[in-house]
């Protein structure tokens, strides 16, 4: 009999279990416990349920753990794992520790099939989903061995603040995601408030409608482009769902969301959507649609990207022409880059089943629309072309 894992239930499933086993309800809520705010994962040491509980579980369950490939801490203190989901694949996971907070950045897919052009993980293409398990996990480790070699007392968290901003989009691995997040939110279990658990997704419509309805925690939104026509170019999920779309779906986001506003972020490429005139398309894109606040990413460049990072200055610029026009506007300050662990770096090991370093070879030598004197028009979009 293979052994349930733990760690693909959240509260409510695992009372079901429970009840399925012949066992009390309520017996659910102390395993919990001892599972997610202790970090414990051997039986025999979980005192307050009875010795023949404890026994009857390790014959029919376990706390599921991925084999550690790798651990690497950058300068500046950030830690990445490589964690081995098997048969070929590995997905990363990133700690990143700051004066007020310690956030963690979580996978939520081995690969991604969104092929974003500045995303070292989209080159990587796609093999699967990780279960709900497997994305718990990573939090329960990096808890658990944080809170050892900080000498953590018992009861006071390291990880503040979660991301789903890993290896994946969240929203297409939507059935392990929300138990993963429910396990996250439980007062039971990790605990983490709403507003500081944020789902990053690039723009899959109808699933933030479902999110919304189902477990609202904090929005963020990749956008990276202020019109459909360099969108399109940069993250081909907008060819089905277009920007006025996504707006759309996050401004009915709002009224359940744990904060008054959405994150857009914007990765900033050197030449390609970083201009003054994006940066007033962006402006007149965003104020009147919706509450946001706008996160500037500098572009962490890899080879096979064939893009540079925008300048400090470039950036600078871009903001202040933000916050001029009345948004509130941030930058992201660049950590972990020497370890491979900054944003847009994240490439585990995956078995590709969608020929993504073709296709994105491909659109490699498909021209980018920039704005210019020189224009050219193509329907009710006026573009040229790098």
């Amino acid at each position: 009999m293979t052994p349930v894992n733990l760690l693909d239930l959240d509260r409510e499933a695992l009372a079901d279990w429970f009840e399925s086993i012949g066992e009390k309800r309520f017996r659910a809520t102390q395993l919990f416990r001892w599972i997610h705010q202790r970090g414990e994962c051997d039986f025999a040491q979980m005192s307050d349920l009875a010795r023949g509980l404890r026994e009857r579980l390790s014959g029919v369950a376990e706390v599921g753990r991925l084999p550690v490939v790798s651990e690497h801490v950058s300068a500046d203190g950030t830690v990445k794992w490589l964690f081995d989901v098997g048969a070929g694949n590995a997905v990363e996971t990133v700690f990143i520790p700051e004066d007020d907070r310690g956030t963690l950045c979580i996978s939520s897919q081995a690969g991604c099939a969104v092929g974003c052009r500045f995303c070292s993980t989209g080159h990587q293409g796609f093999s699967r989903n990780l279960s709900t398990g497997e994305i718990v996990f990573q939090l329960w480790h990096a808890e658990r061995v944080l809170r050892a070699r900080l000498g953590t007392p018992a009861g006071q968290r390291v990880v503040t603040n979660v991301v789903m901003m890993g290896m994946g989009e969240p929203l297409q691995n939507y059935s392990a995601l929300v138990p993963a997040l429910r396990i996250m939110l439980d007062d039971h279990g990790q605990g983490l408030s709403r507003r500081r658990l944020t789902v990053s997704t690039s723009g899959v419509v109808p699933m933030i409608d479902r999110l919304a309805r189902d477990c609202p925690v904090a929005l963020a939104v990749s956008l990276h482009a202020p019109d459909d026509a360099l969108r399109d170019h940069l993250v081909p999920l907008n060819r089905k769902y277009p920007i006025a779309e996504l707006l759309g779906a996050c401004a009915r986001y709002l009224p359940a969301a744990p904060r008054d506003f959405v994150t857009i972020e914007y990765c900033m490429i050197d030449g390609v959507n970083d201009t003054d005139a994006h940066a007033r398309a962006l402006a007149e894109l965003l104020r009147p649609r919706i509450a946001c606040k706008v996160n500037l990413i500098p572009f962490n460049p890899f080879p096979a990207s064939g893009l540079k990072r925008s300048t400090s200055e470039r950036v600078a610029a871009f903001a202040s022409a933000l916050q001029q026009a009345g948004l509130v506007t941030t930058v992201r300050r660049t950590r972990g880059d020497d370890i491979d662990a900054a944003c847009g770096q994240l490439a585990g090991e995956v078995v590709d089943r969608t020929r993504a370093a073709q296709r994105l070879a491909a659109a490699r030598e498909q021209p980018i629309a920039l704005p210019s004197t020189r224009r050219q028009r193509a329907g009710d979009q006026e573009f040229t072309w790098r």
